[in-house]
C-alpha cells in the first residue's frame, strides 16, 4: 500500500503485531497512527515515515530512514521523564522504520488547544513552560537539542488528579542532534531544518546548534501560547526566517506577569539569552509568587479565567448561511451586547482612618441587610460585577458581556435569557459542587473544565467559563460553581446538547454536534431528529476553510473541504453509497473561525436508518 496518505492504513497489521486502528496526526516526517498491540493487549502510538512522491522517496529514503533512527534512540534516551512522551521501541516494516512510542490518551498539542480555546493565561503558560525547560535541560544535559520546538510539539494531557491539561510532554525528537557526539546530521546543508518563525536567528543564519537555540524557540512557543500568535508570524516562510534575524518580536499585549521572561528568551544574541536556569527562576516566580511583607500578591492578574481569547469581530453576525445544495438556517434577529463598565475608584487612606471607616461601614451594613449579612450575598450570588440575582440553575441560558468586549478575559457579566432565543452566548450544562467558597475558587475552574469537556468536544466552537460564588454568597448559590459552555468566538444561538428538542430547527451551524441527525425539509431549514429513525444527513465533525475563503466561496467549497477533511469512510460509511454533505452559516464568517458542518447522506439523496450511524 502507497506510503503518504493518512487514511489508507487502517486494518493494516504492522510487524505482524501492530493494528493501525486510525490516524492521529501528521507532520514533516510521516503520519502517526493509535494501534493496538496485539501482543501486549494495549494501544500506542506508531510513527510511520512517509513520503510525497516516488522520486522523493528514493532521494530522500536513507536520510529519513537514519534520522528516524536517531529519533528513537534520543528519545528513547529521555525514557522515564514525566515530560518526555516515551519511546519503546524502533523497527522496520515493509523496508521501512517505524516508531513505537507511548499513546497519551485524550491529549491535545499546544497549538490545536491555543486554536479552539483561544491564548492561554501567563501562570498557565509558565506552568507548560517550566515543564518543557525541565524536558529541554534532561537533553541538554545528555548531549541531545530537540531543535524543533513549537506548539505543535507539546502534548497537553489530563493528569492523575482530573485537570484536563495537567500533563505536559515534549515530543518529536525527528531532527534533534548530538553535535558534540560526532553523529551525522541527515539533512542537507541548504535546507533549513526547525520550523520557520521558531528558529533562532543564530540557526537560521547557519550557526551551529546550541542549548540557547532550543531556549530561543521555547520563547516563540510561550509567546504563541499567552498571545495567539507567533511573535514572527508573517504571510510567508521566508518573511518568517527574515522576522526572525532582522526584525524585533512584536510586542506582547496579553503577556502580563511573562512579558520579561519572553523577551529574555527572545534576545537574539544567544550569548546575551537567558539561561535555562534563569528561564526556570522567573516561570516559577509566575506560577508560585513570593509574598513580600505589607502587599499582598498573586498570579498574574490575567491569569484568571485560565483560558483567553481573541477579541471577536464587532456587530452581529447575519444568520443567512449558504452550502452547495442547501442553504442553512433561516434568519433570526439577534443582537450583540456593548456595555462600558465604570472603572473602580482607587482609594488612598492611611490604616488608621481605614480601619475606622471599614467598623462604621460594618455597623451600618448589618443593620441595612434583610436577616443578617449574608443578605447581599443571596441578592448577588455571584457578586457584583456577574450581577445576577439568584442562582443559575441547570439548562440556563446566559447573555455574557465581557469587560472590554474581550471575550473570556476577565469576568463577565451575565444576564439571563429565560426562552433562549434571543441569540444567547451559551447555556448552564454542569455544576461543581464545593464544601467551601475558598474550596470554590480554587478548583471550580478545572473542575468546569473537565464536567464540560464531553459537551464541548461535540460542538466546533465551545469553551467553558466557570461562575464561581462569593464567600456571602455561597450559600445562595446552592454551595456549588455553576459551568457554562459557551460559544468561542461568538453566541451559541440557543440550546444546545440534550437541551435541545427533536424536531427544533437550527439557527445557526454552531449548536450542531457531531453525530446529530438531520431532517432536510429546504436549503435553508434543518431539523435535528432522533438517529433511531429515517433522516437525511448526520454530523460526522467540524472543518476549516482558509483565512481568506469568503463566505460565497465556501457555498461551492465546503462540501470538497469535508470529502477531504472528513471522509464519510473513515466513519464507517460505504464510499459507494454514501457522500460527504457541510452546512455553513455566516457566523462563523463574521467571528474568523470559518468553521464547515460535516456530514454524510446518500449519493441517491434518499432517506438513511438508524441502523446505519
Amino acid at each position: 500500500m502507497p506510503s503518504g496518505s493518512p487514511t489508507s492504513g487502517v486494518g493494516r497489521l504492522i510487524a505482524g503485531r501492530y493494528l493501525l486502528l486510525n490516524p492521529l496526526g501528521s507532520g514533516g516526517m510521516g503520519h502517526v497512527w493509535l494501534a493496538h498491540d496485539q501482543r501486549l493487549v494495549c494501544e500506542v502510538a506508531l510513527k510511520e515515515i512517509a513520503f510525497r512522491d516516488p522520486v522523493e522517496a528514493d532521494h530522500e529514503r536513507e536520510a529519513r530512514v537514519a534520522r528516524a533512527r536517531a529519533e528513537a534512540r534520543h528519545a528513547a534516551g529521555l525514557r522515564g521523564h514525566p515530560h518526555v512522551v516515551t519511546v519503546h521501541d524502533v523497527l522496520e516494516h515493509e523496508g521501512l522504520p517505524w516508531i513505537v512510542m507511548e499513546y497519551v490518551a485524550d491529549a491535545v498539542d499546544l497549538r490545536d488547544l491555543v486554536a479552539s480555546h483561544g491564548p492561554l493565561a501567563p501562570a498557565e503558560c509558565a506552568r507548560i513552560g517550566l515543564a518543557v525547560l525541565d524536558a529541554l535541560t534532561a537533553g541538554h544535559q545528555r548531549g541531545v537539542l530537540h531543535r524543533d520546538v513549537k506548539p505543535a510539539n507539546i502534548l497537553l494531557a489530563p493528569d492523575r488528579a482530573g485537570s484536563p491539561y495537567g500533563r505536559v510532554l515534549l515530543t518529536d525528537y525527528g531532527i534533534s542532534v548530538r553535535p558534540d557526539a560526532g553523529e551525522t546530521r541527515y539533512t542537507l546543508a541548504s535546507v533549513l531544518v526547525g520550523t520557520a518563525g521558531y528558529l533562532a536567528p543564530e540557526r537560521a543564519t547557519g550557526g551551529t546548534p546550541t542549548p540557547a537555540a532550543d531556549l530561543f524557540s521555547l520563547g516563540c512557543t510561550l509567546y504563541h501560547a499567552v498571545e495567539g500568535v507567533g511573535p514572527f508570524e508573517r504571510e510567508s516562510h521566508l518573511a518568517e526566517v527574515t522576522a526572525v534575524v532582522m526584525e524585533e518580536p512584536r510586542p506582547a499585549v496579553r503577556a502580563g506577569a511573562l512579558g520579561p521572561v519572553l523577551r529574555a528568551l527572545l534576545v537574539k544574541d544567544p550569548g546575551q539569552r537567558w539561561s535555562a536556569a534563569e528561564a526556570e527562576a522567573a516561570l516559577t516566580r509566575i506560577v508560585t509568587p513570593q509574598a513580600e511583607p505589607y502587599v499582598r500578591t498573586q498570579t498574574d492578574l490575567g491569569s484568571q479565567p485560565p483560558w483567553a481569547a481573541v477579541q471577536p469581530p464587532p456587530g452581529p453576525p447575519p444568520l443567512d448561511g449558504h452550502r452547495p445544495h442547501t442553504e442553512v438556517l433561516p434568519p433570526q434577529s439577534g443582537h450583540r451586547r456593548g456595555r462600558s463598565h465604570a472603572l473602580r475608584a482607587v482609594l488612598a487612606c492611611g490604616l488608621g482612618l481605614l480601619l475606622a471607616l471599614g467598623g462604621v461601614w460594618y455597623a451600618m451594613a448589618d443593620r441595612s441587610s434583610d436577616g443578617g449579612g449574608g443578605s447581599r450575598g443571596a441578592r448577588q450570588p455571584y457578586g457584583e460585577t456577574v450581577g445576577l440575582t439568584r442562582a443559575l440553575r441547570d439548562d440556563d441560558c446566559v447573555i455574557a458581556d465581557w469587560p472590554g468586549s474581550q471575550r473570556f478575559r476577565g469576568t463577565p457579566r451575565l444576564r439571563l435569557d429565560p426562552t433562549c432565543a434571543t441569540a444567547p452566548d451559551g447555556q448552564v450544562t454542569a455544576f461543581a459542587p464545593a464544601a467551601s467558597a475558598d474550596e470554590a475558587r480554587r478548583t471550580g475552574v478545572v473542575e468546569c473544565e473537565e464536567r464540560t469537556r464531553e459537551t464541548r468536544a461535540r460542538l466546533a466552537d465551545a469553551r467553558s467559563q466557570a461562575v464561581v460564588p462569593t464567600d456571602s454568597g455561597f450559600e445562595a448559590a446552592g454551595r456549588r460553581t455553576a459551568c457554562l459552555v459557551l460559544g468561542g468566538n461568538g453566541p451559541l444561538y440557543g440550546p444546545i446538547g440534550s437541551r435541545r428538542r427533536m424536531g427544533s430547527g437550527f439557527a445557526d451551524t454552531a449548536t450542531m454536534q457531531r453525530r446529530d441527525c438531520l431532517d432536510v425539509r429546504t436549503n435553508r431549514d434543518a431539523r435535528l431528529v432522533s438517529c433511531a429513525g429515517s433522516y437525511d444527513e448526520q454530523v460526522l465533525a467540524f472543518t476549516r476553510l482558509a483565512p481568506d475563503v469568503t463566505l460565497s466561496e465556501a457555498r461551492t467549497e465546503s462540501d470538497t473541504a469535508c470529502a477531504r477533511d472528513v471522509p464519510p469512510g473513515d466513519y464507517g460509511f460505504d464510499p459507494s453509497v454514501y457522500t460527504a454533505g457541510s452546512w455553513t452559516s455566516a457566523g462563523p464568517w463574521k467571528n474568523g473561525t470559518h468553521f464547515v458542518v460535516c456530514t454524510v447522506r446518500r449519493q441517491n439523496g434518499g432517506t438513511m436508518e438508524g441502523d446505519e450511524s
